[in-house]
């Protein structure tokens, strides 16, 4: 797979997560993907009604405004790729109640593909960055 199909795949995952679409977030992704949020207390989890459990659970925590690409590296069957995120924490996020929040983190990919589809994604999140916005003092935002 070359490094223009692999992108193809990976921006329409994002463009289908950021807006809420979590059927579409996993509908280029194979019958036995495996989608592991490190850190995740479900740990990984296989196949697209699973991995779909997870952006459920996100797009309703979680409004995603931003998220750019800031470094990237391609294999013949594999991608990593460097984001920084810019969100809004209408829920909860790590465990930590946002009350809507907005913060910015860096966030690693490391993309599988199998037969012109995603077949293991592995999300790595600045934690610490995330929680300290969320925990710092001050007003959070009200929801609005």
């Amino acid at each position: 797979m070359d490094r223009r199909e692999m992108d193809g795949l990976i921006e329409q995952h994002i463009a289908a997560e950021m807006a809420g679409d979590t059927a579409g977030a996993v509908a280029m992704y194979t019958e036995d993907v495996v989608h592991d949020v490190i850190g995740s207390p479900t740990g990984p989890v296989q196949g697209p009604a699973a991995a779909q459990g997870f952006y459920d659970y996100l797009t309703a925590n979680v409004r995603n405004d931003d998220m750019r690409v800031t470094h990237s590296w391609y294999g013949e069957d594999f991608c990593v790729i460097e984001h920084q995120c810019d969100a809004a924490i209408t829920g909860e996020f790590l465990g930590v109640p946002g009350h809507g929040r907005e913060i910015s983190f860096r966030m690693l990919h490391v993309w599988e593909f199998r037969d012109d589809r995603i077949s293991r994604e592995n999300v790595w999140l600045d934690g610490g960055s995330i929680v300290a916005q969320l925990t710092a003092p001050g007003p959070a935002p009200v929801p609005g």
